[in-house]
């Protein structure tokens, strides 16, 4: 006998008082019933109309969007975004709060994840609370800064037009400007053409060079429109039948300046998207691990090698280098942006097959920045059996970085310092940088 389907509760609504921020861009509430909801469009202590979104009888938890503010905080302002609110764009999470409470925020966030993931409190990872804006970025409440330079926009299927997807949604949001894009972006115009037979469009604009591109993905049987820009733009293409990026028209590649170097980022390639994150990034690193000439390091996750630069500058010609990325286009970039340091090595595969295989036993510091799952308990014990005297963890997601900050407890390591930036503003995400250092036998 077939259990009967649980009733959908979306669009219920509940009159709740908002509890304290979550990871994730929301707000923790409980119903009169006890149910927990996850609230978008609040802010801790306010009293909202929340309106169910996803979830049915039973859940453990369900979501909602504040469809009414009854008793507002004083941290809340008009958010600036035209698209921005219920229903609507799902590109920024805190558009409705000022920019110091948004960062706030942020820092409630990374705090709750490293006491409940790793036991730590700020004061036990060398860290003051605070959550540093990125230079350029302190703007009014009213104001956004455009710090975007790589916007990936879908496209309506009806309409042909550009727009960004609405939250956990595939459904798009028309829209004829992000605010948070970069002026770069902004200037080729995507949300002013028609866009019919693309899936997506994808816009980047290069910090320290004028070179700008356009990745197109068509539909399955649709031909490229003739792409006709103001600016100088590559065009590249998604293929349909393997998913690879390839050239159309221009340079495969963009040109990124950062820590006072050129990097060559072929498309579809990683790079930070806010304009000065990788040379904030490059300080914070630099500064935790102090590198000293001769030292033998490790860039694990490395990318098109911006850390594996930075390290190579600064250990001599004494200093070596390996660093280690799964991506074949990547580690190409990596080789050609490194090309010219004779001890720096870049191997290709993931690192936890890869590091076994070089037969390294024991190096002087390591730079890890991993994807959004972090690196994992296996690869950190491993790293933590390195004997490095100082390791940085760059981080994208405050809750991948605590469960493992826990992991290298277990190996021997304690924080050192741990830095918070904003490099995302209006959205819940944060980058971080923690400096790791063995602990001292007997203590």
């Amino acid at each position: 006998m077939q259990a009967e389907p649980k009733k959908s509760l979306v669009g219920l609504e509940y009159e709740v008082e908002v509890g304290p921020v979550a990871h994730g861009g929301h707000c923790i509430a409980r119903t009169d019933e006890g149910q927990v909801l996850f609230v978008r469009h609040t802010l801790p202590g306010e009293r909202v109309v929340a309106r169910v979104t996803e979830g049915e009888e039973g859940a453990r938890f369900l979501r909602a969007d504040a469809v009414e503010v009854l008793d507002a905080s004083k941290d809340r302002i008009e958010a600036p975004c035209p698209y921005a609110g219920p229903g609507r764009c799902g590109g920024c999470d805190w558009q409705h709060a000022k920019p110091g409470a948004q960062r706030r925020l942020k820092g409630e966030v990374v705090t709750e994840q490293l006491a409940r993931l790793a036991g730590l409190t700020p004061e036990e990872a060398g860290w003051d609370g605070t959550v540093m804006p990125a230079e350029g970025d302190k703007v009014p409440a009213g104001q956004v800064p455009q710090w975007r330079t790589r916007v990936q926009y879908a496209v309506d299927a009806e309409t042909g037009r550009a727009g960004l997807r609405r939250h956990r949604s595939h459904e798009v949001e028309p829209i004829e400007h992000c605010m948070i894009a970069a002026e770069g972006v902004s200037e080729l115009g995507i949300e002013d053409r028609d866009w019919s037979g693309m899936a997506s469009v994808e816009a980047i604009a290069a910090t320290g060079s004028q070179d700008r591109m356009v990745i197109l993905e068509p539909r399955p049987g649709a031909r490229l429109p003739l792409v006709e820009l103001d600016k100088p733009v590559s065009v590249m293409r998604v293929e349909e039948k393997d998913g690879g990026v390839h050239r159309v028209h221009g340079r495969a590649f963009v040109r990124e300046r950062a820590d006072g170097r050129t990097h060559r980022v072929g498309s579809g390639g990683f790079w930070q998207v806010h304009p000065k994150a990788a040379d904030t990034l490059v300080t914070a690193v630099m500064q935790g691990l102090l590198p000293r000439k001769g030292d033998m390091a490790l860039d694990l996750y490395c990318g098109v090698g911006l850390f594996a630069g930075a390290l190579a500058d600064r250990l001599g010609d004494q200093g070596a280098v390996l660093g280690i990325e799964s991506g074949k286009r990547a580690v190409e970039d990596a080789r050609h942006n490194l090309a010219h340091f004779d001890r720096v090595r870049i191997e290709q595969g993931k690192v936890e097959a890869v590091l076994p295989r070089t037969g390294i036993t024991e190096v002087d510091l390591i730079v890890l920045d991993p994807p959004r799952a972090g690196a994992g308990r296996k690869t950190v014990a491993h790293l933590s059996s390195l004997g490095a005297r100082r390791i940085a963890y760059v981080a994208c997601d405050p809750a991948a970085l605590a469960r493992d900050l826990g992991y290298f407890r277990d190996g021997g390591y304690r924080v050192r310092t741990l830095r918070v930036f904003d490099l995302f503003p209006m959205t819940h995400h944060v980058e971080c940088v923690a400096i790791l250092e063995p602990v001292a036998k007997g203590s």
